[in-house]
């Protein structure tokens, strides 16, 4: 063990912390959780503190009610525990593509004065690691002023830019508490299992995958197991990777950038999951700066970029992080990736939807709710996939995306989606296109 190791109290080390300041909190399955709580127990001396992250997992406590006056929550993307303080005016909601979020810290737009990090122990040489979620905690460390580690010996062990010197912590508070883990694989239905297929018999052999999160990712890996040669360069990715990764289905061999190895920002999933890259190289965890810029991910050949969405409409304009004016997600590294992928040599970028939400609404629409925030243009858009096909956009005019769209509607949506089609663009019949 690195010798000469001072641990403090949550209490010690926040008492930094002080009102008007910009407060890093790191994220996804690494939220400091414990950090987090004994912050919020000093909501009666703090004023304005304000705190900026994408996801956290997780009772984060400084989202509570009691703590509006305390924390202002300033979130680059918007996760379940955060969503009803940003949506009820006691956040904010910063949109911004993932991977220019680093240079807001860089660039003192968003200049940090504190950050709060989760980490495994230091090593022998004094090194800890910021375990599954790299993503823009490697910048906020290297910018902030003063930064915080919460030790924890269950976080894993990662390669690549994560990293990071006991000297680089200005205070460091040992735990030892389970990190945030989330199955997705449970709420995998037919309707994504077909969604997945489709998908497959748009992958080739020797692909680059990026996945985003959730269900259809997971349907997607798990319908590919006669493929040959994948590689992945992903924003993250989850549990379904790893029976790719046993079989030999992904191995990396092809990749232009990184061979043999799968690049990610962070991962998220289950205990399972964690312990598998823990201390393994076949993995790189990067800083998001990189593994999301277009330019890096077009170098590598194939690039099948597949991402969700709220709802699209008929002209192909996508929305994925808001529900009209209601504030659900983020844009996140959506456009990152699906420009990436589609200067990629062989490239396809996928976004992959439902026909219906589970109520029953439809999510293909003849025009998006009012205040919906369009994260992928019409103009970026290629494939669209439903349970009920593909819709390829890409050189279509808006006529003729309108009728392929249409073609995988749900069925009982399109006779409303063709009424609108004929309002809008005063055809009917699909040959005057």
């Amino acid at each position: 063990m690195y010798p000469n190791i001072k641990y403090v109290s949550a209490q010690e080390a926040l008492s930094v912390i002080k009102s008007g300041q910009r407060v890093y909190i790191h994220g996804a399955a690494c939220t400091p959780t414990h950090l987090l709580k004994h912050l919020a127990a000093r909501k009666d001396e703090l004023r304005k503190v304000e705190l900026v992250f994408i996801s956290l997992y997780g009772d984060v406590f400084v989202d509570h009610e009691d703590c509006a006056d305390s924390f202002h929550i300033n979130a680059m993307f918007v996760s379940t525990p955060v969503r009803k303080a940003v949506n009820e005016g006691h956040g904010d909601y910063i949109p911004v593509f993932l991977s220019e979020i680093p240079e807001l810290f860089k660039q003192n737009i968003l200049p940090l004065d504190v950050a709060l990090v989760q980490v495994s122990p230091p090593d022998k040489h004094g090194y800890c690691s910021l375990g599954t979620s790299v993503d823009i905690a490697r910048t906020a460390v290297n910018t902030a002023k003063y930064v915080i580690a919460q030790v924890n010996p269950q976080v894993p062990r990662t390669h690549g830019d994560s990293l990071i010197h006991v000297t680089r912590f200005h205070d460091m508070v040992y735990v030892d508490e389970p990190i945030h883990c989330v199955n997705f694989g449970e709420k995998v239905t037919e309707l994504e299992i077909k969604i997945g297929q489709h998908i497959a018999s748009l992958i080739e052999d020797r692909s680059t995958l990026q996945m985003g999160i959730g269900a259809i990712p997971d349907a997607v890996l798990a319908s590919l197991t006669n493929h040959k040669d994948l590689g992945v360069h992903s924003e993250m990715f989850s549990d379904g990777l790893i029976p790719l990764f046993e079989k030999d289905i992904i191995n990396n061999k092809y990749k232009a950038i990184h061979p043999n190895r799968t690049v990610a920002g962070f991962a998220l999933g289950s205990r399972e999951l964690y312990d598998y890259v823990n201390d393994n190289p076949a993995f790189a965890f990067l800083d998001i700066d990189y593994v999301n810029e277009p330019a890096v991910i077009r170098r590598n050949p194939k690039v099948v970029a597949i991402n969700s969405a709220i709802e699209i409409d008929l002209t192909g304009q996508v929305c994925a992080d808001s529900i009209g004016t209601y504030q659900f997600s983020g844009v996140g590294g959506q456009m990152d990736f699906m420009r990436g992928a589609a200067l990629s040599p062989g490239g396809k970028p996928i976004i992959a939807i439902t026909s219906r939400t589970a109520k029953g609404v439809p999510r293909l629409v003849p025009f998006l709710k009012p205040g919906a925030g369009v994260v992928t243009t019409r103009a970026h858009v290629h494939y669209i996939v439903t349970e009920y096909g593909v819709a390829y956009l890409f050189g279509k005019n808006l006529r003729q995306r309108a009728h392929a769209l249409i073609d995988i509607a749900h069925p009982d949506d399109r006779e409303m989606l063709e009424r609108a089609c004929y309002e809008r663009f005063h055809l009917f019949r699909r040959e005057d296109c």
